[in-house]
């Protein structure tokens, strides 16, 4: 089984993806966008999810950017196209209408990167958070942009050995925020 290879702040645990992935509403054909995309993790869940997703893994991180093209190798993801950069600027070259979905996994200037999204007609946004404040923030924009749609508050809990016996430790919360465009 091939491992992914890591960076610092993630890759975000399988449970949190398959729940951030079912929110996203992923279509065939779609063009995802995977923004702090770090190891590449969830990029490379959302393509074994859907046929002919066009992957699009942006990072600021020159180190995260070399460790998702190798985790794209190693998994045979041929669908991605790798950005090194600031996620609003990169966002903003793009046409409007041509990014169908993103995925948030972090970045710096988030209330600029979901302007952007909005003024792109992404049709669904999924941004996962660990911080409150991110989360208000997140909330607060989407809200300004109409696009709010729900927010999750996740744990997760391994069952762990204890003298013999089994107990549950638990992991960092993670909240997920949904956004979606008019076009719901």
């Amino acid at each position: 089984m091939t491992e992914l290879l890591h960076v610092s702040g993630g890759p975000t645990k399988p449970e949190i993806i398959s729940i951030a992935l079912s929110k996203l509403d992923l279509r065939n054909g779609d063009s995802f966008f995977d923004v702090g995309c770090g190891t590449g993790a969830v990029s490379i869940e959302a393509s074994k999810m859907v046929r002919d997703l066009k992957i699009n893994a942006i990072d600021a991180r020159e180190e995260a950017i070399e460790v998702a093209k190798t985790n794209f190798a190693a998994f045979d993801i041929e669908n991605a196209s790798v950005h090194s950069g600031e996620s609003s600027e990169i966002l903003s070259e793009q046409p409007v209408g041509s990014i169908d979905c993103a995925f948030i996994g972090g970045t710096k200037n988030i209330s600029r990167v979901l302007e952007v999204l909005a003024e792109k007609k992404a049709r669904s946004i999924v941004l996962n958070a660990v911080r409150i404040e991110t989360v208000v923030t997140v909330i607060n924009k989407m809200k300004e942009l109409d696009l709010f749609d729900e927010v999750l508050h996740i744990i997760v809990s391994r069952g762990v050995p204890l003298t013999g016996e089994t107990m549950f430790k638990p992991e960092n919360p993670v909240y997920i925020v949904v956004g979606r465009s008019g076009n719901k």
